[in-house]
């Protein structure tokens, strides 16, 4: 039987997992992918991409395992192969969600190579080799930036990288990616209204460069906005 993490819903921030909060672009952005991939991983008609794009939104679950797909992309893989690697992983960890849990993490590569195996004729992306290696450096990579519930699921995205303060986390705003619970947006906006890096650091009880760092999640580029406000 398949694990449902709906099954647990005994915290309310439980249910926010499975609530759509993230656009297409949004999350196509975090994950550094495009967002027609996004589009054809879910099977989602381009058309309605384009006409309904504010509904054809993703929970966190799904947002989580797009960052994944995008880390496989990366190292070549085709949707196709990851697909059939995810049903697979799904079976064998009897998860709804298999590429948000930590025991994917724990068994990435063998689950990986295993679903090749249902469909030899088009053979093996990743192989065991020093090139195969490196490729899998870049899953590996992405999964290190996850952290996890007891060994479950995923509860935090370093969105930006493990040496950015920005987080993604269901339980903090919402899941909007944030500094030390501040989302990003907040801190763009009042960038926006002509606040100084130094009067939202003080605001908000963070350092001047997380609201940098936030500055530069959200595109914004000190210099390039006309007159800087940094000091």
């Amino acid at each position: 039987m398949v694990t449902l993490v709906s099954e647990r819903l005994d915290e309310p921030w439980r249910r926010r997992l499975f609530l759509p909060a993230y656009q297409i672009a949004e999350a196509a952005n975090y994950a550094q992918i495009s967002s027609q991939t996004v589009v054809a991983w879910h099977k989602i008609e381009a058309a309605l991409l384009r006409e309904r794009e504010k509904r054809a939104a993703l929970n966190y679950m799904q947002l989580i395992e797009v960052a994944v797909v995008a880390a496989f992309r990366k190292a070549g893989v085709s949707l196709k192969r990851i697909r059939a690697a995810r049903e697979y992983a799904a079976f064998e960890l009897k998860s709804e969600f298999p590429f948000a849990e930590y025991r994917f993490k724990e068994n990435a590569k063998h689950l990986y190579l295993d679903s090749t195996q249902m469909d030899l004729k088009e053979g093996t992306v990743l192989q065991a080799d020093q090139e195969g290696q490196l490729e899998w450096e870049l899953i590996i990579g992405r999964l290190r930036e996850f952290e996890y519930e007891n060994h479950g699921i995923v509860l935090r995205w370093h969105v930006a990288g493990l040496s950015s303060p920005i987080i993604i986390d269901p339980r903090i705003s919402f899941g909007a990616p944030a500094v030390k619970g501040t989302p990003t947006w907040i801190i763009r906006g009042r960038w926006d209204a002509g606040e100084s890096d130094s009067d939202i650091a003080e605001d908000f009880g963070i350092k001047k460069e997380e609201v940098r760092q936030a500055l530069k999640f959200e595109g914004v580029i000190p210099g390039g906005r006309g007159r800087s406000r940094l000091h």
